[in-house]
C-alpha cells in the first residue's frame, strides 16, 4: 500500500529527498545549541575567558542561522513534495475511475469516490508532509538528544530510558483501538456525501414532494452517527497527551533530583546541567510532536488503504490484447445472451436473448417498466458485459473490439440526459471535438435543436448551466441527440430520449434521420407506440425476454402485450402519429 502511494511522487521525488536532508542539518544544528551554551557558561562565563566567549558565541549564532535556513528549506520542499503527491494521486484516481464500468462505479458508490478523492487524499497529503519533515525531525531529536546526554553524563542520562516503556505501551493501546473506529468513520463519511449528493441533484423532487424535513432528518441521523464515532476516537486520542506529559514531568523531576546531587558531588558542572535540562526539553517536545504525528498517521492509514483500493481496482471491462480497430457496419446480433447485474445466473435481468438486427434497420423496442429494455441495449457498446452468450456488432464479438472504437461507432442517448456546465457548442462537441461549426449546425438541425439554439441571445455560444437546467426537458433531449449524431455513428440508440418531444417534433426528427442518415442502424426505445409505428420492426420485451418481433400491424394481431399497450394508448387519445 505505502509503495503504491509513494510511487505517485514521480517528478516530485527529488523534493521528498531534499526535505529530510535539510531536516537532518537542522536537527544537528539544534542539537549543537545546548552543548555550545554549556561551553559558554563553563568556559566563557565561569572561567571568565573572553576569547572562548566570543569564539563559542560566534559558533552559536552561525548554528542558529544554519538551523533557521535549513528549517525554511525543508518546509518548502516538504510542502512541494506533498502537494505534488496529492495532485498525482487525484489524477491517477480520476483517470482510473474514467475506465470503470457502470458495475465498478456502483460497487464503490459516487459518494465514496468523492470522499476518497478529496478528504482521503488531503489526509495522505498532510501525513506525508509531516512524515518527511516532522516525523523525521522528532525521532532524530530524540536520538541525538540521548546521545549528547550520555556524552555529558552517562549515569544521569540513563534516567531518560525509563519513559520509553510507558510511551510504547500507551501508544499501542491507542493505535490498536483507534484504527477500526477510523475505518467506520470514513464509511460514514461516504454515506454522508451520498446523502448530500442525492439531495442536491434531486432538489426539485425533494421540494415538489415537500420532503425537506425528511431529508433533514436523514442527514441529521448520518451526521449524528459521525459525531458519536468522532467523540469515541477523540477520547482515545486524548490519552496521548497525558501519557506524553506524564513522561515529560517524570524526566524533568529525575534530572532535577539527581542533577542536584551530582553537582554537589562535583561530577556535574552548572553548564552541563543546563544543557541536560535543555536536552530533556527537546526530548519532551519531540515526544509531544510524535503523539500528534501518530494521530495523523492513524487517520491517513485508513485513507491510504481507501485510495489504494481505487488505484488498484481493475475495470470489469477490459480491452482485448489485440483489439479490432474498425467497425465495418451497423449489424447487431444477440446469441443466447444471459445477463445479471450481480453475476448470478439465477438472477438474470436478460434471459435467452436471440436477435439479429441488420445494418441500416430502423428498430423499435417496447415493453413494460422493468422489462430490461435498457439492459439489452447497454450490452451493445459494452457498458456491461454479458453473463453468458455473445453480442456481435458487424459480425464480431463486442469483446474483441477496441473499446473506444466500439463506443465511437455506437452512440447512446440514455434516459437521463446529462449536459455539462459550459456553452451549447462545447456540449455538442463532446460528440466530436474536431467538428466544424457547419457539422455542429447540421447535427443540431437533424435533431430539431437549431431553431431554439438560435433563439438564445448568444446562439451556439449560449451558456449551459449545471445539468442543463436552463433548458426544458425536450430541449435537453434534442441537444443530447445532436451531440450523439456528431460522432457519426453506425449505430444510434435512443433510450426513451424522445419522451419529452411532441409528436410533430418527433416525426420531423425521424424524417431528418431517414433523409440524412439512411444507412445508420437506429434503435428506438419508447413506451409510446406512436414513436415506433414507422419502424421496420418492433421488439417486444417482457420480464427480460423477447416476447415478440414484428411490424406494428403484425404485432397488433399476434402479440397480446403489444396489442394491449397499443389499444390503451389509442383509447387514451395518445395514438395520433402519422404513418410513413
Amino acid at each position: 500500500m505505502i509503495k503504491n502511494i509513494l510511487s505517485h511522487l514521480e517528478e516530485y521525488k527529488k523534493y521528498a529527498i531534499l526535505s529530510p536532508i535539510f531536516v537532518v542539518i537542522e536537527v544537528i544544528m539544534d542539537i549543537a545549541l545546548p552543548y555550545l551554551m554549556s561551553l559558554i557558561i563553563d568556559r566563557g562565563i565561569t572561567a571568565k575567558s573572553k576569547e572562548d566567549l566570543y569564539k563559542i558565541g560566534l559558533l552559536l549564532i552561525l548554528s542558529i542561522v544554519i538551523a533557521f535556513a535549513s528549517g525554511m528549506l525543508s518546509g518548502y520542499f516538504a510542502t512541494k513534495a506533498s502537494a505534488g503527491l496529492s495532485k498525482n494521486l487525484r489524477s491517477s484516481m480520476f483517470k482510473n475511475i474514467q475506465n470503470f464500468s457502470f458495475e465498478d462505479v456502483d460497487k464503490f458508490s459516487t459518494g465514496s469516490l468523492v470522499t476518497r478523492m478529496t478528504t482521503d487524499v488531503q489526509n495522505v497529503q498532510s501525513s506525508f508532509q509531516a512524515s518527511i519533515r516532522i516525523a523525521i525531525r522528532s525521532p532524530l531529536m530524540l536520538i541525538f538528544s540521548f546521545i549528547m546526554s550520555f556524552k555529558i553524563h552517562r549515569n544521569l542520562a540513563f534516567n531518560f530510558l525509563i519513559v520509553f516503556p510507558i510511551i510504547l505501551l500507551g501508544m499501542y493501546f491507542i493505535v490498536s483501538r483507534a484504527h477500526p473506529i477510523f475505518t467506520s468513520i470514513f464509511k460514514t463519511f461516504d454515506k454522508l456525501n451520498t446523502v448530500v449528493s442525492e439531495n442536491l441533484s434531486g432538489i426539485r423532487v425533494v421540494k415538489s414532494f415537500v420532503k425537506e424535513d425528511h431529508e433533514i432528518q436523514k442527514f441529521k441521523k448520518t451526521s449524528q452517527s459521525l459525531f458519536e464515532k468522532y467523540v469515541r476516537v477523540s477520547k482515545l486520542m486524548a490519552l496521548a497527551n497525558p501519557i506524553m506529559q506524564f513522561s515529560i514531568y517524570l524526566i524533568t523531576m529525575l534530572i532535577a533530583w539527581f542533577g542536584a546531587h551530582f553537582i554537589v558531588a562535583g561530577s556535574l558542572t552548572t553548564g552541563e546541567l543546563m544543557s541536560l535540562i535543555t536536552y530533556a526539553f527537546q526530548i519532551q517536545i519531540s515526544l509531544m510532536i510524535l503523539s500528534v504525528i501518530l494521530v495523523q498517521i492513524i487517520i491517513s492509514r485508513n485513507s491510504a488503504e481507501r485510495i489504494s483500493e481505487v488505484l488498484d481496482a481493475k475495470s470489469s471491462i477490459q480491452n482485448p490484447e489485440n483489439p479490432i480497430m474498425d467497425v465495418d457496419n451497423g449489424s447487431i446480433e444477440f446469441k443466447n445472451v444471459y445477463f445479471s447485474y450481480v453475476n448470478d445466473e439465477d438472477k438474470c435481468a436478460l434471459k435467452n436473448i436471440n436477435l439479429k438486427i441488420n445494418s441500416g434497420d430502423n428498430v423499435g423496442i417496447i415493453g413494460s417498466t422493468g422489462s430490461s429494455k435498457t439492459s439489452l441495449i447497454n450490452l451493445i457498446p459494452r457498458l456491461y458485459d454479458t453473463t453468458s452468450g455473445d453480442v456481435l456488432v458487424s459480425g464480431k464479438n463486442v469483446k474483441d473490439y477496441d473499446l473506444k472504437t466500439l463506443r465511437d461507432s455506437v452512440s447512446v442517448v440514455l434516459q437521463k440526459n446529462q449536459l455539462f456546465t459550459g456553452t451549447v457548442i462545447e456540449n455538442l462537441k463532446w460528440g466530436n471535438e474536431n467538428a466544424t461549426l457547419d457539422e455542429v449546425v447540421e447535427a443540431a438541425k437533424i435533431a430539431q435543436a437549431d431553431s431554439f439554439i438560435n433563439a438564445e441571445n448568444d446562439g451556439y455560444n449560449s451558456t449551459v448551466e449545471r445539468g442543463g437546467t436552463n433548458f426544458s426537458g425536450g430541449q435537453r433531449q434534442r441537444l443530447c441527440i445532436a451531440r450523439a449524431l456528431l460522432k457519426k455513428p453506425q449505430i444510434l440508440i435512443l433510450d426513451d430520449s424522445t419522451s419529452a418531444l411532441d409528436n410533430t417534433t418527433e416525426q420531423n426528427l425521424v424524417n431528418e434521420l431517414n433523409t440524412h442518415l439512411p444507412d445508420m442502424t437506429r434503435i428506438i426505445i419508447s413506451q409510446r407506440v406512436s414513436s415506433l409505428i414507422n419502424c421496420d420492426y418492433i421488439i417486444v420485451m417482457d420480464k427480460g425476454e423477447v416476447n415478440g418481433v414484428g411490424t406494428h400491424d403484425e404485432l397488433l394481431k399476434s402479440n397480446n402485450i403489444y396489442n394491449e399497450i397499443a389499444t390503451t394508448q389509442m383509447e387514451g387519445g395518445d395514438f395520433d402519429a402519422q404513418r410513413r
